[in-house]
């Protein structure tokens, strides 16, 4: 069944003219009609009671029109979704990593590939959608290997410039996070005490259920602040926050995005190569 015929029917149905189809689809007339009647002889039917130059349907020519209709205009949403996907780039992600990396970086990307735009959403619990990238912080255990961008490690920063903290003497603040998602494993701060031979340190501590919250405290000289070295990679760099003589520790999490090789369009791809490269230099 020929397409090009099909079209001419759904357009002449729509317009009620064989005239007016012809000059929506840059067609003659005299093809509008012969694609009809090509479709009219394929079916055994007839689809337009002729009288003179007026055309109207006939029974089986509604039933057709209305599916034929609907039909194109599912294929034209379809192409509009598609076209769309290809040049936009919707991402969602926690609001940790939205406001410390993704946002901040965003004008970079959209700099280097201005054909592209980027639309970051946050929750902490994120649904897949067709189009949508959704990048997860989740348990290592139920990843797929190929799935995850950036391993995580923990360590303790303090804002820059301030002194090195006495982990012995007067208790010292440190934020930490303590997950919404109970399902998480918990960030490592026991396996850390212990790597850096910190187990007796007077320490007193304060959890938010966001990272960001706790790195903000320590921006503002508040505390220190264990949490993802990912999430405070552009804050050192910029002389934000410091480290200290401390050796970070692995955990069980890591970031990663579900069903990664099924972001077919190259917008996709490019943006999935990018964020990789950030979160891992």
């Amino acid at each position: 069944m020929s397409l090009q015929a099909l079209k001419a029917f759904e357009s002449a149905a729509r317009r009620g003219s064989f005239k007016l189809a012809a000059e929506e689809l840059s067609l003659t007339p005299t093809a509008i009609s012969h694609h009809i009647g090509n479709l009219e002889s394929r079916l055994n039917v007839s689809l337009f009671h002729r009288q003179g130059r007026r055309i109207s349907l006939t029974g089986t020519g509604i039933r057709l029109a209305k599916a034929t209709a609907e039909g194109f205009r599912k294929i034209d949403s379809a192409l509009e979704e598609v076209v769309k996907a290809g040049n936009t780039v919707r991402v969602t992600t926690t609001s940790s990593l939205a406001a410390m990396v993704l946002i901040p970086s965003q004008h970079d990307f959209e700099q280097a590939n201005p054909e592209i735009s980027v639309e970051i959403s946050t929750g902490e619990s994120v649904d897949s959608q067709s189009y949508i990238i959704p990048i997860r912080f989740g348990d290592v255990s139920v990843a797929e290997h190929s799935d995850v961008i950036r391993f995580e490690s923990f360590n303790v920063f303090g804002a820059y410039g301030m002194t090195p903290p006495s982990w012995e003497n007067a208790p010292l603040t440190l934020f930490t996070t303590e997950w919404k998602n109970k399902a998480l494993p918990a960030p490592p701060l026991t396996d850390w005490l212990e790597k850096n031979g910190l187990q007796g340190a007077n320490i007193q501590l304060k959890t938010f259920d966001q990272e960001l919250f706790g790195i903000q405290q320590a921006m503002a000289g508040n505390g220190l602040v264990f949490c993802s070295t990912t999430l405070v990679e552009r804050l050192l760099k910029a002389n934000v926050l410091q480290h200290f003589d401390t050796q970070s520790v692995t955990s069980d999490l890591c970031y990663y995005v579900p069903g990664r090789d099924s972001f077919e369009t190259r917008s996709a791809a490019k943006f999935l190569n990018w964020i990789e490269d950030i979160l891992n230099q």
